[in-house]
């Protein structure tokens, strides 16, 4: 995972209210294993910016990842 990857949450973070499948986008890389991710509403407004293992993250993708 890197810089402005789309991303959602594998589990809820209850101390950041987020629950598991809440979409975000990396804006930092903390170190190889935590990534800074911030989770916007749909005007772009961000309601949390949470320091978040990538284990515990899936990188979402908008087109096909492998040749057919």
């Amino acid at each position: 995972m890197k810089l402005l990857d789309v991303v959602a949450t594998l589990e809820d973070v209850p101390a950041a209210h987020l629950a598991k499948g809440q979409v975000g986008t990396i804006v930092d890389e903390l170190s190889d294993e935590v990534v800074l991710v911030e989770f916007a509403d749909l005007n772009g407004v961000a309601y949390a910016v949470e320091p978040i293992s990538v284990g515990k993250l899936i990188e979402l993708r908008h087109a096909p990842a492998m040749a057919a």
